[in-house]
């Protein structure tokens, strides 16, 4: 399967929306699109992953490198719209304890 990742700039934050999968194959293709993002002075990045279908923990490891990138340069990253699968993930790893995962889409008013 592949990734499609529709980057936008809205209102000074950046929009990541992904549509498929992230796993070993597509995860590379996030982390290049993602990193810089995040490793940008006070930078606000949103991902939408309602898209999403599957996630491995190869998926996880980005989000993880981008949390940590994050702290390094005090950029915001959320998380929104995951499917229940994803989600699920997220929290049995206990990743949604350190990651910020908003409940809605708060962008635009998306669901």
């Amino acid at each position: 399967m592949n990734l499609e990742i529709n980057i936008e700039l809205l209102d000074n934050t950046h929009l990541l929306k992904l549509s498929g999968e992230v796993d070993a194959y597509t995860a590379p293709k996030l982390r290049e699109a993602i990193i810089p993002l995040v490793e940008k002075e006070n930078a606000n990045v949103i991902v939408n992953l309602s898209g999403v279908r599957y996630m491995d923990s190869t998926g996880l490891g980005v989000f993880i490198g981008a949390l940590k990138s994050s702290y390094k340069f005090r950029s915001s990253l959320k998380l929104q719209g995951l499917t229940t699968q994803v989600e699920r993930l997220f929290h049995i790893t206990g990743l949604s304890e350190v990651i910020n995962i908003e409940a809605e889409c708060g962008v635009r008013g998306e669901k």
